[in-house]
Parts: structure tokens; sequence; C-alpha cells
């Protein structure tokens, strides 16, 4: 038998299926992509029916010249990269370079690295597919057309180096949105009553809340209507009205496409967008695992499905039945409804192996690998777990004319919870109820009334803002990630304790692409575009009448945006820093690395300074002045104002406070449910301190 020449996209992939296919198969890597339009030119004909034209990526020469000899050699070539359109596109440029004919059948797929999955897709091998490979080719058009066009007129306005991505810019706007409405939000005055109740003096006390006065809702705006009532309720009795206890079934969440793997690990695990995506893509393509070799162990992990197969479900019933016992097994599997628009061209994120779990890698692979195949894995076995059982009881208590609510539960079968909890912020299991009887009146242990204001609409965070991509059908699950990292790359936003705010450079790129290219910023125009990408891919549209669709009303605005953007003045921010060599008072300027200061009286004054935040803190190590600076990947760091003679450098930004305990100073830190507070930057002591104490 003759050599077969396997191409995959990188060498982890490469060597993982390798281990699979014997020596009658060499798998070697493209690397990605190997051609791509010019970086030096649009690289479209639009005349030509938006013609692309494709060079060979720099660098990739030898790579090919190289996968050439190997095809010669070889009796088949199976392409095998990704299975979506980037892939498929990926598999065509390689066909195009090694000269194989169209109609040849090339191209394997699979879903999961695993040796069945290989072995079977090497059976089937097809042509590459020409749809998934236009509909990739239009989006990637489309987005040069965007970005080359429109950019220039940002440069020329703004500052060099701007781009307006066509996805991207709907993102933008959407976190530009939601600071305008933060920023416009104004707060409105609420009171609650809550009172603890104990049926007598031997049980513990429960919490209940104030929730209509004559079987009407109840809203109170201001302390003297909460005091009001506080004393109508001082008054009378709490009597028990109505007891209404039940069971109800927890059912367990989906298996993960991409987009809830990404806010989960957000969530649980505080990973970035972009570092999930990078730890699930070695954990697809294959790792080293003790007494098992190398094994790719998820599923593909960009998919929107929630779909899974019937082997897969097999055999998590025996894997449940075997090592939580038969009660663990639902009676009928979940099914779980799928969002609407979606490929369904994957299965859902999944273990490769069900019978490898979490504790059997740990001393294999990295931390975070272990971290996020144990959230990949715990989620999956759960939804093919048994529903959780809840024991509930609602109460409602009445005093003269007004009701007041209290509610609990307890777990009475763990279920699916067994191995992976989840919460909804509006259930609340920690009020323990005593056993109560209709009628029966309850001790009063105090009766408080509290002030609280509406809140304005939260911030972004990389998890919300993926749900919102999501929901409004705004890029696909291999996008979602690159949008946020190119949003924070160019410094359109910025990242602070979790949440996503535009930088003023960000408000004002908004604000040009929302006047001059509505059509680019309109979330339903932007979906529209997905779906027309859907049915390029399902072979119902042309590509090229897309692409042109799109592009001839965008021509259109590009010519008003040539002469109308020129009359835009863009107002420099004034600071309060006075200019050492002219005295006027400095303003802040975008350039090519970043804001600096500059004197507005230039050309006559050139003089510039750095942008420095300077804090009311110490140096702990030689009394000068604490500087807050930005690392070269942008993160936030203090170092003293007299380096390099003195040294002090941190991650948390440091105080004047000192630790009770050891006498260090204190940092300041963020905790998601107790919110900010301090801790001791000995790393011997560590002593906390919360605003409450």
């Amino acid at each position: 038998m003759g050599q077969n020449l396997v191409i995959v996209e990188s060498p982890a992939k490469a060597k993982t299926i390798g281990k699979y296919l014997g020596k009658n198969f060499v798998v070697e890597a493209s690397m990605g992509h190997v051609r791509d339009l010019p970086k030096s030119s649009l690289g479209v004909e639009v005349e030509d029916n938006y013609t692309p034209k494709y060079i060979t990526i720099r660098g990739k020469g030898e790579l090919l010249d190289k996968l050439r000899k190997r095809a010669k050699k070889s009796d088949k070539i199976f392409l095998a990269t990704d299975p979506d359109r980037e892939g498929e596109a990926i598999s065509w440029h390689l066909a195009k370079v090694l000269k194989i004919d169209e109609d040849k059948k090339c191209r394997i797929v699979f879903n999961e690295i695993t040796k069945n999955a290989i072995k079977a897709a090497i059976k089937k091998p097809r042509k590459v597919d020409l749809n998934l490979v236009d509909a990739q080719q239009a989006r990637r058009v489309l987005d040069r057309l965007v970005g080359y066009k429109i950019s220039p007129i940002l440069w020329r306005k703004v500052k060099w180096g701007l781009s307006a991505g066509r996805v991207q810019s709907v993102a933008l706007k959407i976190i530009c949105d939601r600071e305008k409405d933060i920023n416009a939000f104004k707060p409105e005055e609420y009171w609650s009553i809550e009172c603890l109740l104990s049926k007598d003096k031997k049980t513990k006390p429960f919490l209940v809340k104030l929730f209509a006065k004559n079987s009407k809702k109840i809203l109170i705006q201001n302390k003297e209507e909460a005091d009001k009532i506080i004393s109508e309720l001082e008054n009378e009795s709490f009597v028990v009205n109505k007891i209404k206890k039940s069971t109800k079934n927890k059912n367990p969440l989906p298996p993960f496409t991409t987009s809830t793997l990404q806010q989960d690990a957000y969530k649980r695990l505080n990973f970035s967008t972009k570092r999930t995506m990078s730890v699930a893509q070695a954990l697809y393509e294959g790792i080293e695992i003790k007494g098992h070799g190398t094994v790719g162990l998820i599923t593909y992990m960009r998919t929107d499905s929630i779909r899974i197969s019937e082997e897969a479900q097999g055999i998590a019933k025996e894997f449940i039945t075997s090592n939580y016992g038969e009660q663990y097994i639902p009676d009928k599997p979940h099914v779980f409804k799928s969002k609407k628009n979606i490929q369904d061209a994957h299965e859902a994120i999944r273990p490769s192996h069900i019978e490898i779990t979490p504790d059997e890698i740990k001393g294999s692979v990295k931390d975070e690998q272990y971290k996020l195949y144990s959230l990949i894995w715990n989620r999956f076995m759960a939804s093919q777990m048994a529903s959780c059982v809840m024991d509930t009881i609602t109460l409602d208590i009445k005093n003269g004319i007004y009701l007041f609510k209290a509610s609990g539960s307890a777990i009475k079968f763990d279920g699916f919870m067994k191995i992976y909890n989840y919460t909804l912020d509006e259930e609340n299991n920690d009020i323990k109820i005593p056993i109560l009887s209709e009628n029966d009146i309850l001790n009063k242990n105090g009766i408080d009334g509290k002030q609280h204001f509406t809140q304005p609409p939260a911030k972004f965070s990389e998890a919300s803002l993926v749900k919102t991509l999501e929901e409004n059908g705004i890029g696909r699950p291999s996008t979602y990630a690159p949008i946020i990292s190119t949003l924070l790359g160019r410094k359109y936003i910025e990242r602070e304790k979790k949440t996503l705010s535009p930088t003023e450079l960000g408000n004002i790129v908004n604000n040009i692409v929302s006047e001059y290219f509505k059509q680019i910023v309109d979330v339903e125009f932007t979906a529209g575009m997905e779906d027309k990408l859907d049915n390029i891919e399902e072979g119902k549209i042309n590509w090229n009448s897309v692409v042109d669709e799109f592009y001839k009303p965008l021509e259109t605005s590009i010519d008003i945006a040539e002469k109308e953007v020129a009359k835009i003045t863009i107002e420099d921010e004034v600071t309060d820093i006075k200019c050492d060599k002219c005295g006027k008072f400095m303003v802040i300027k975008h350039g090519r690395f970043g804001d600096f200061l500059a004197c507005p009286g230039y050309p006559e004054c050139k003089n510039t300074k750095a942008i420095v935040e300077e804090l009311d803190v110490k140096c702990p190590k030689c009394g000068g002045k604490v500087l807050a600076r930005k690392s070269r990947k942008g993160k936030k760091f203090f170092g003293c104002s007299n380096y390099p003679d003195c040294d002090f450098v941190s991650w948390f930004e440091p105080t004047n406070e000192k630790c009770e305990k050891c006498g260090s100073y204190y940092v300041k830190k963020y905790n998601k449910t107790k919110g900010d507070y301090l801790e001791c930057s000995n790393a011997e002591c560590k002593n906390k301190k919360y605003k409450d104490q």
C-alpha cells in the first residue's frame, strides 16, 4: 500500500491523528491559512464581480513547498481541516495550491479526534463543499470592503491605524449605547419592609417581605411612607394565612455551545473568551495523558448546537448507572430546545472519551486545561442525569391589610446536582421555615424598613456581551472571542474589574461610524447579513449578489462621508497640566502608540508628555510618589516614580493604610460577592479588611 497524506491545521492535531492512522499515513500541519487577501491593497476586484485576489501568506512559501513534495509522493491526499466554514476555506485553498481537482473526493471531517471518528472519516471522503467556501469568502470580502474603505476616513479624522470592522462596529455600538444609558440614568428611591418572625421563642426566626396592601402589589417611594406602614404593622398581629407545599423538578442545563461555554468559564473560572477558546482548542486537538497517550479530550468547540449523538448518550447512560446508580438516569433522555437560526452542523461541546474523568487527567495537563475540561465534562454528564427534586414551601402571612410572603426550598433528591450545581439568581434556598399551620400567630422579632435606589443598566462583562451578541444574531460561535479581543486590542473599549467600557477613542469612532454608516452598526441589518451567509452555505443564494447588495449602499455612504467628515471638529480634552515651556494647559492627543499630552500651541510649541496617573499614596519602599502605569500588554500596574532608583512594583493598587496584624501596607482588591476590600501585601499574612469592618 502506498503513502497517504493527511493535512490538518495544527501540529498538535497532526500528532494526535497520526497516532490513530499508522505508518501508511503522513500527517502534516498547514499552520492555519496558507492564502489570504493582500494586506497592502484592497485585494478585491469590485468591478469584476468582487473577485478576491488571493496571495500566499508571507512566510508560508517553504511550508507549501514541503506540502507539494509530500503530495507528489502520495497516492491519496486527505484535507482534514476544521469542520466549519473557515476550515472548509483552508481546505479549498490547499486544494488550489496542490492542484487537486474540484471533483476529487479529498475532504474529510470529524467532530471529535478519536480513533473511531478518524477511521470513519477516512472511509468517507467527500468533495470540498463550495457552498461553505463561498459563505466564508463572502464574509472575508465583506469584512475587507468595510475595513479598507472606512478605515482611511478614521485615519484622516482621528488617528492613524484605526479600523472599522463590519461586526466589531455593531458590538462597539452596543457597548457605547449601554454606557450612554448608564450615564443618563436617574436613580429613583424606593423602600422595602422586612420582618423577622418566629413560631415561638425556641425556633429560629425567619425573614418575610412585604408584598401587597389590600391585595395590590405595594410600591413604597420614601421614608415617610415606610415609617407609616411600620407603625401600622406594630399594632397588628402576624397571622399565617396560607401555606403552599409542593415538589418541583429542577432540570439540568443543556451541554455547552461555544457561547454558553464562554459565559460559564467567565463566571466560574474567570477566563476571558479568548483564553477559553485557546484552552478548548488544545483540549480538542489532543494532549498527552498518562496511561492514554495523546488524546483529543473534547468535541469541536465552535458550535451553536445542543444536539448529542445517540452513541454518546448511550455511553453516558452506562457511566452514570455504574458510577452513581440507576436512580440518576432520567426516565427519558432530556430534550433541550435549540435556539432559532442555529447551524446544527456539529454536536454540542462534550467529552470525546466519557470514561476519562477530570480527576484522571489532573496530573497530566495544565491547571487551566483541567478546570475547563472539568466544566465541560460535568456539564455534559449532568445534562444526561435525572432532574433534581426539591421540596418547596410558600407562605402568605397577613398583618391587617398587609400581605407578606416567604419561600424556602430543600433538596429532596440531588439528581444532576450531584456533579453540577447551578442556582438561579431569583432562587432563595437559605430561608429555613419552621413547621407551621394556617392561622398560627407569629412572634414579631423586628421590623426593618430599607432604603433602595433603582439601579442603572449593568456594564457589560465579556459573558453578558457574548450573550447579547448571540441573542441578537450578531456573529457566530467562531467570532465572539475575536470581536472582544479586537475591540480591546484597538483600545476602543477597556476592561476594569471584569466590566467593559468604551474609551474616549471608542466613543469617537462609534459616533463617526454611526453617523455616516448606519447600516454597519444596525443590529437587525447585521443579523440579517448573518442569515444571508447561512443561505449561501446552504446553496440558496449566490455569494457575489449578497456582497453587491451590501456594497452598493456602502459605496454611497463612503462618498458622503469623504466630504462631510472633514467638516467634523473633534475637540481635544483640555487638562489642568500646564506646559513646561509656554504655560498653556496641555491637551490629550491620540497617537499611534496610545494617548499622550501635547501643547495646544503646536507648531510654535512642540512640547509633549506621557500621561501618568499619580496616586495619593506614598511608595512603601522609599516614600516617593506611586504612579499607575500599563505593561506592554496593556495591563495596569503600580510603580514608584523614583524608578530605577526604587524598584517598588505591584499589580494591585497600594494604599497608605497599614495592616493591624503585621504592619505591612494594604492593597485594594475586589471580590464578586463582597465588592471592594483591602488585603495585606505581606504574602505570609494576607489579612483581609472589608468595608463593613
